[in-house]
């Protein structure tokens, strides 16, 4: 082979094995981070809302759009085993978008007029607010049941607090507050298959009509009685301020033939499903500081 063949044939091979950007695989990694810019995203527009609140509702609409965009990306990833980077690259620059809006806000906000001379500037009241800090502990009430044979990816669900919050001397998350949630995974039982899996993630909590972006996981699943058998103790005020299974009682302890993993994966054994009835209480671990306004 002359030299010249021996040239062609190498740049044959160079163009061959050069992969397009737009044609490169997203790794998991990659959607992870997506996902932790999606939260932050959420951190962005909460914290604009006590700055500018109908500005901070139009973003919020476009933020669930891309959470729920971010987790369809992760699912066909999974399913199919790879994603084209130019699919990934539209949302993660959308996300991208979104948060330089939210905090551009605060920078182009018009300064205040200077206070006249020998006149001191008027107080400006702040705005009361809170924290739900990292770790937090919240135990919360399923409203429909879930259930590894039947619940799909990507399913919502809801569920409501079962006592107060509070912190600094306020109730911060009142009692009866909707947490919302999806379903991130789900491996059903089969015959060659003897362990079923179900991984919940809760991704909204909404406070006196106000929705907050979260990032909580299931650390317990706990069988209990059921509203219907509470509804007495709880109408007496009973239940308030009671701490699950203990004053407010009515749990019969951990659902049987669950265990709970890493990241809120629920699994069941021995060929059965994860089967969450109605009325189920989850504790759920907040994995992200929580802002919450106080002031109504």
């Amino acid at each position: 082979m002359c030299r010249m063949q021996r040239a062609a044939l190498a740049a044959l091979v160079a163009i061959g094995c050069a992969v397009p950007a737009s044609a490169q695989n997203v790794t998991q990694a990659d959607l992870q981070r997506l996902q932790d810019n999606v939260y932050q995203a959420g951190t962005d527009v909460s914290q604009l809302r006590t700055r500018d609140a109908v500005r901070a509702g139009q973003l919020q609409a476009e933020l669930d759009d891309l959470r729920d965009e971010t987790i369809y990306l992760k699912v066909k990833l999974r399913k199919e085993g790879a994603l084209v980077r130019s699919e990934y690259a539209e949302v993660r620059d959308r996300v991208e978008d979104l948060r330089t809006r939210a905090r551009g806000d605060s920078a182009g906000a018009s300064a205040p007029p200077p206070a006249a001379r020998g006149t001191a500037p008027a107080a400006t009241p702040a705005r009361a607010a809170g924290e739900i800090p990292v770790g937090t502990e919240m135990d919360v009430r399923l409203a429909t049941r879930l259930n590894s044979g039947t619940s799909a990816v990507e399913d919502r669900f809801e569920a409501t607090t079962l006592i107060d919050f509070n912190a600094g001397g306020r109730t911060l998350v009142p009692a009866g507050s909707a947490m919302r949630g999806v379903i991130t995974s789900v491996d059903p039982a089969t015959r060659t298959n003897r362990t079923a899996r179900m991984t919940l993630s809760f991704d909204q909590l909404t406070v006196n009509s106000r929705a907050y972006p979260i990032r909580a996981t299931v650390t317990q699943a706990i069988e209990g009685e059921g509203i219907k058998g509470e509804a007495g103790r709880i109408g007496t005020g009973a239940g308030v301020g009671a701490i699950l299974g203990g004053i407010l009682g009515g749990f019969k302890g951990a659902l049987a033939g669950i265990l709970i993993g890493a990241g809120g994966t629920l699994a069941a054994t021995e060929g059965k499903e994860v089967d969450l009835p109605a009325g189920s209480v989850l504790r759920v671990r907040i994995n992200q500081a929580v802002q919450i306004d106080a002031s109504r």
